[in-house]
């Protein structure tokens, strides 16, 4: 029986910058539900923050905290933002390029409640895909593209390995250590930003098996989204752009979120969703993203990304203001784990990177710090599996060869997705809660595939959290009712 030392699930940057932290003579197995570049990372925009040096380590936890409604695992921001400087510096040293001036010097950008500028940034506005293509050629293990995960083989507080679905059949793969770097949850909300393949399967897993999920309540929606299309994931348009001079306005060319808080654009992202999503409500019309403070040339060299985008959908940039709705953006909850990306009681089992619940982001993730929480806690997570040097005694297991869809799982699922975003978005109240519980219990009654049961489970958990959380704190906002 071939046992792995490691099996990846997930290449985003936290699937990969783990691959980067084991050593080369390690047996390596990297999932991919599609292929290898279909994950948020690969969409990030903004940017990574990171402390500028020693003396901003301080006021950077302290973001943090304020941001997550003060509400974070106090010891995980610190660990992120102290070690954060030397993930920066491994992958400079490495040969990774940020954004420079043209004396060389790195360049720093600010977003939504940072108290100074501390974002770094590669190709304008696409960190992501830089970092997610420049980790990905440092990657010489074998990957399994087009290959599903349906179950884990657990036993004993052990991950004996997964099950998987490729090329039309089951199989079990063994492995010394699991990590789980499948990311969010973006695919159960009819409107977000996130890759296709994003769709909680993951986390319906653990409900099944036990593994213990926090702050699932904590959903985080950006809000400065282009929805108006017919693609499922729709057009971000980063933080960075209020970072630097984009301004909301409404109908009349009102900048109103000063109505709402006093840093008006700056404002965390929870305030400034909700702020869009209640004018929106009151006055029946749109909501702007107006581009005016910036030249023609000035942002498509800042946001080549974005420029190109929204151009291809036919506005023209910086004249035209840009309709903007809040969208499902990030899962601040997920699998809970300890400091080194352990989940629960398992001897062998990690999460890491946005499928993981650190604590780094207590109610609300302060923006950019995503990219960092992954670089950092999956350095940690293989440093700790590389100490612990376990090994499995195999034990073969066998596998379930159910269904993995049904013939109206399509329908199903959009219904699913219909009811998430307007039951349990960016405003909640208990009585559409209980309702959207209701008739997420009984679809998990009905002739269903597996896949889409695992998408009930994980959305029935969101909601129940949802409606145990009393308290309106961060991105968990609820309107009290008689």
């Amino acid at each position: 029986m071939k046992v792995y030392d490691y099996i990846i699930i997930g290449a985003g940057v936290a699937g990969l910058n783990a691959v980067a932290n084991i050593p080369e003579d390690k047996k390596v197995l990297i999932i991919t539900k599609e292929s290898s570049w279909d994950c948020n990372s690969f969409y990030a925009q903004g940017g990574i923050a990171v402390p500028i040096d020693e003396n901003d380590i301080e006021l950077h936890i302290s973001d943090t905290l304020e941001a997550g409604a003060n509400s974070c695992d106090e010891r995980a921001v610190e660990i992120m933002c102290r070690d954060g400087i030397e993930v920066i510096n491994d992958l400079i040293d490495g040969g990774f390029e940020f954004d420079k001036d043209p004396k060389g010097n790195l360049l720093y950008t600010k977003e939504a409640a940072h108290s100074t500028n501390r974002i770094l940034h590669a190709g304008g506005d696409a960190t992501g895909r830089y970092l997610h293509q420049f980790l990905l050629k440092k990657t010489n293990f074998q990957f399994l593209s087009e290959t599903t995960v349906t179950d884990f083989l657990l036993k004993d507080n052990q991950c004996y390995g997964i099950t998987l679905f490729r090329n039309n059949n089951f199989e079990n793969i063994y492995g010394n250590n699991i990590l789980i770097a499948s990311g969010g949850v973006g695919s159960l909300y009819e409107f977000n930003t996130n890759a296709k393949t994003v769709s909680a399967d993951i986390h319906g897993i653990c409900i099944e098996k036990g593994c213990e999920l926090g702050d699932m309540e904590m959903m985080q929606f950006h809000p400065t989204v282009f929805v108006k299309s017919k693609f499922a994931r729709k057009q971000l348009i980063s933080e960075a752009v209020r970072g630097e001079g984009g301004l909301i306005v409404d109908s009349e060319g009102k900048r109103f979120l000063f109505d709402y808080d006093s840093r008006g654009e700056l404002s965390p992202r929870d305030i400034v969703s909700r702020a869009i999503f209640d004018k929106k409500l009151k006055d029946g019309g749109e909501v702007y993203l107006s581009l005016e403070n910036f030249t023609k040339d000035g942002f498509a060299k800042r946001f080549p990304s974005i420029n190109r985008a929204l151009k291809d959908i036919g506005f023209k940039i910086p004249e035209d203001k840009i309709p903007i709705s809040p969208a499902f953006h990030y899962a601040i909850g997920g699998i809970k784990t300890d400091l080194n990306g352990k989940v629960g009681e398992f001897k062998n089992l990690y999460a890491i990177g946005e499928v993981a619940n650190t604590g780094v982001h207590g109610a609300n993730r302060l923006a950019s710090n995503s990219l960092l929480e992954a670089l950092v806690f999956s350095k940690r997570a293989v440093a700790y599996s590389l100490k612990q040097d376990f090994k499995i005694q195999p034990i073969k297991f066998g596998f379930d060869e159910t269904t993995l869809f049904k013939p109206k799982d399509k329908e199903y699922k959009n219904e699913l997705r219909k009811i998430m975003w307007q039951s349990v978005g960016i405003v909640r109240r208990n009585s559409s809660l209980k309702t959207a519980l209701q008739r997420v219990e009984e679809m998990l009654k009905l002739d269903i595939g597996r896949l889409l049961k695992l998408r009930l489970l994980t959305s029935k958990f969101i909601i129940e959290s949802a409606v145990g959380q009393e308290k309106s704190i961060g991105a968990h906002y609820k309107i009290k009712e008689n």
